[in-house]
């Protein structure tokens, strides 16, 4: 009763806005995680109902993908979506922060498959659509209102999803590494007002035989060291810590007390938790619709975020 209460007498913020786009368009390069090279986005406003929509401005006709669930086709490494064989990599971080920021509809831009990693973060993307400018526009949020528990869990990896009726849109995220490096952390946002401050600038992160592994597999050409947290797992051995130094143009390598390499210092404590928060809110925007519920994520990751995702848009169609 009390839950029902709370529920239908809520004093909600953004959740009673209507739609909102940005001013202007606005315009941000970078490297590209995986392919090394220079990558140019152009954010740009889009009309109601548009939703969040990926441009490949580097191909013939400029095709469109829309930032829908059902063009996921991979969650390596990233939400990849892919129609008629075009392909957008790693989707996440600028979604998350168009989220963020309360915004609705908003065309992506870019001249490459992957959108640039900048820091690992989204906070690049916040800082350009603030440049922007949000606009509010002539119709209502369309918002999927939770009205009773929503379960999902994936019996490999032991990752569960569960959306839960509430007064508005939160997450919190429960992660668990099995590592003594990185344990077990928690991360809760309680309204989209602080996600600019709480979750925006949480960078992404690796262990340290996963940065191996994609080094010998010609992956993470842009890592320069700057746009991920890498925490060691193992023993680093002189072979690793000679291939590191090459691969990211570094003279010397060393471990930090707190058990991450000595390239950045961590923004929170529980960063990595925040950083995967980061990355639920920017997988459920696949859904296409405001949420109105509270999102218990645990041991989440895009897969199980997708799929999720994909479970939640058959349930609001």
């Amino acid at each position: 009763q009390s839950t029902r209460k709370r529920f239908e007498n809520s004093n909600q913020k953004i959740m009673s806005k209507k739609q909102n786009s940005i001013q202007k368009e606005v315009r941000l390069s970078g490297v590209g995680l995986h392919t090394g090279n220079t990558v140019n986005m152009t954010l740009k406003p889009a009309p109601i109902n548009h939703g969040f929509a990926f441009s490949r401005v580097d191909l013939e006709g400029c095709p469109i993908i829309e930032a829908r669930a059902e063009y996921v086709t991979n969650t390596q490494r990233g939400t990849n979506l892919e129609k008629n064989g075009v392909l957008i990599q790693t989707s996440e971080h600028v979604l998350a922060a168009a989220v963020g920021l309360g915004i609705n509809n908003l065309l992506i831009e870019i001249d490459a498959s992957e959108p640039p990693i900048m820091d690992g973060s989204s906070k690049f993307f916040v800082a350009a659509l603030e440049e922007a400018g949000i606009e509010e526009q002539e119709a209502d949020i369309e918002e999927y209102i939770v009205k009773e528990i929503i379960h999902y869990r994936d019996e490999e990896s032991g990752s569960e999803m569960t959306l839960i009726p509430w007064d508005n849109y939160q997450v919190t995220t429960m992660v668990d590494f099995g590592t003594k490096v990185l344990g077990t952390q928690n991360a809760s946002l309680e309204h989209l007002d602080d996600y600019v401050e709480q979750i925006s600038s949480s960078r992404t992160f690796s262990f340290l035989h996963e940065i191996e592994m994609l080094l010998e597999n010609g992956l993470i050409q842009g890592g320069d060291l700057n746009n991920a947290i890498v925490y060691v797992d193992k023993p680093l051995s002189d072979e690793t810590m000679d291939n590191l130094k090459r691969a990211f143009n570094k003279t010397k390598i060393t471990v930090q007390p707190n058990g991450i390499l000595d390239n950045l210092s961590l923004h929170y404590p529980n960063e990595a938790a925040r950083h995967k928060l980061l990355d639920v809110i920017g997988d459920l925007a696949l859904v296409g619709k405001r949420i109105r519920g509270k999102v218990i994520a645990r041991k989440p990751g895009h897969k199980v975020n997708v799929d999720f995702a994909r479970k939640l848009s058959k349930i609001i169609k």
